[in-house]
């Protein structure tokens, strides 16, 4: 497999490691109640590494719109980084005029995104935003750090229909997307290539009896059968058609062209024309729909009904091209805000619409390049629309757009704002519900002398400890005294106190004589003998030496 070579990239391939693990630090002034949301203000390298303890493996989807390195948009390279010529970077504008402004950029990207694929879950996946600057050595690092195998495909965003006569107009924009484990994909993915599996058996049948359709099908479905572990999400899909156009196991209907039961137009009561074959809905959900009067009926009963809203289980592609004009977003923004605050913010319907395909109702969203905060404002919405309990994580790097701009946005999303409406009359925006914690990057969990600062809390050791122990997530509800949880057969315990109180003796063995098994005690100091730690199966762990710099 092709991989990208730059200036830099031998010093960052690891850089991820030396970024210092930062505590996060509640900031109540500015959250919106107790909600599990979070909006994050501070450098998103550092961000995601103190996210780690509590979101490692547990992101559902990620959705991200880094700088493009356009030349126009002077950002600014600040990761320190152990090199001498990385570090001449520091606090200059990358602009135009850089020539290694293509470096810089992936300097900066890479371990991001290689810290964002830990925090997904093994089904997860990432979108990235991104234009022609940086699409192909984002698609090639990208293969290197994800995985060839694990790309899912490029959707091209027409963000524009103006013309210019001049030279080629540029009015598209990409959504790379990848999976971290394509093989676990949820049946979205697996359901598409279960059904390509098909249509090639198909054609291998079809070589073998030419047209004897019937002959086709006995074997297909005794082959599909004995191939259902390869299939699932498609079984159901055992009619496959002259032409290879597969149905769901009905021979009777070999071309469905709508639904079996009656819908009633409300106005006439006669029965109306049924939906095209296209949406192939389940009754028993379209009838729930209807109740719900989330069907649209036209004016009298020979108009199709339609959805005025898309069903979870619809039987949709995620198709490779999407059209909405940016600039629709920008005025948007600007009406919820009262004035334009920020440049090309993302569309809300986009990342509703990737996220339609990926999440269920209570996983976890991230965006760690938050700009406007227009992927929380997404969440908020599809929930809404749902009854769903989706939680997001938003992080912001500077300040007054953390505070102004992206929590800003979501608290009057939230909570309902006013606004005029063609400048005219102002209108009242009710509220989609919810809040979110707004949380500040904290003091470093170890000083520059390696050893860990007084004003780390318990549970904030406790953890990281647990983490760098089993890279897991701790619940923080199981902790009792110093145990702090038990991971595949071993419990954790912690003695962190105070100075001078952290002392592993015949007092605490005492406490832990209840655990059948092995045990890690993290401790400043320990007064058992060898003989007797390895009686009870202890392991002592001394602080801060043998705490794991993660």
């Amino acid at each position: 497999m092709p991989t990208l070579n730059w200036i830099g990239k031998d010093k960052i391939v690891n850089h991820d490691k030396e970024v210092p693990f930062r505590l996060l630090k509640k900031n109540k002034q500015l959250s919106l109640g107790t909600a599990e949301n979070l909006i994050v203000e501070g450098d998103n390298l550092e961000a995601l590494k103190a996210l780690m303890p509590f979101y490692h493996g547990k992101i559902k989807c990620i959705y991200i719109d880094p700088p493009y390195n356009t030349g126009n948009e002077k950002w600014v390279y600040n990761d320190k980084v152990n090199s001498p010529k990385i570090r001449e970077w520091l606090g200059r504008i990358v602009d135009i005029e850089d020539l290694t402004r293509h470096d810089k950029w992936l300097c900066m990207m890479y371990p991001r995104l290689k810290l964002l694929r830990e925090l997904l879950v093994e089904e997860g996946i990432i979108f990235i935003s991104i234009d022609d600057n940086e699409y192909t050595n984002l698609k090639i690092v990208l293969n290197e750090l994800y995985g060839e195998d694990n790309y899912l495909g490029t959707i091209i965003w027409q963000t524009a229909t103006d013309n210019n006569p001049s030279q080629i107009a540029i009015q598209h924009e990409y959504v790379l997307t990848y999976a971290k484990n394509k093989l676990t994909q949820p049946k979205w993915i697996i359901k598409n290539e279960g059904a390509r599996i098909i249509q090639e058996r198909y054609e291998i049948l079809r070589d073998k009896y030419k047209k004897d359709v019937e002959k086709i099908q006995k074997e297909l479905r005794s082959w599909m059968k004995e191939n259902k572990d390869s299939l699932r999400g498609v079984l159901h899909y055992s009619y496959v058609d002259g032409k290879g156009v597969y149905y769901p196991d009905n021979p009777s209907n070999p071309h469905p062209g709508g639904y079996k039961f009656k819908v009633l137009h409300p106005a006439t009561k006669k029965i109306c024309r049924v939906p095209p074959n296209g949406y192939r809905w389940p009754e028993g959900t379209f009838n729930e729909f209807l109740k719900e009067g989330n069907i649209e009926f036209g004016e009298n009963e020979t108009i199709t009904p339609k959805p005025k809203k898309r069903l979870s289980n619809a039987k949709e592609l995620l198709r490779s091209v999407y059209y909405e004009d940016n600039r629709r977003s920008t005025n948007e923004l600007a009406e919820l805000m009262g004035k334009k605050v920020f440049e090309n913010p993302k569309s809300p319907r986009l990342i509703k619409h990737l996220l339609n395909f990926t999440v269920s109702k209570e996983d976890i969203i991230l965006d760690s390049f938050a700009g406007s905060g227009t992927t929380g404002q997404a969440v908020l919405d599809l929930n809404k629309e749902d009854d769903g309990n989706r939680k997001f994580i938003l992080v912001e790097m500077e300040k007054d757009i953390c505070r102004n701009i992206t929590a800003e946005r979501v608290r009057r999303v939230a909570k309902g704002y006013s606004y005029k409406k063609n400048g005219g009359e102002a209108v009242k925006a009710g509220g989609l519900g919810n809040g979110f914690e707004y949380v500040e990057l904290g003091e470093t969990l170890f000083d520059s002398n390696g050893a860990i600062n007084q004003s780390v809390s318990f549970k904030d050791m406790a953890s990281y400890v647990f983490f760098t122990e089993t890279h897991t997530n701790l619940d923080k509800n199981k902790i009792k005294e110093n145990y702090i949880g038990e991971f595949a057969g071993t419990y954790y315990f912690l003695l962190f106190d105070g100075i001078g109180k952290n002392i592993l003796d015949r007092n605490f063995l005492k406490k832990l004589k209840a655990k059948e098994g092995k045990k890690i005690v993290y401790a400043d100091k320990c007064l058992l003998d060898e003989e007797i730690l390895e009686k009870h199966q202890i392991i002592f762990k001394q602080i801060p030496y043998q705490v794991t710099v993660y």
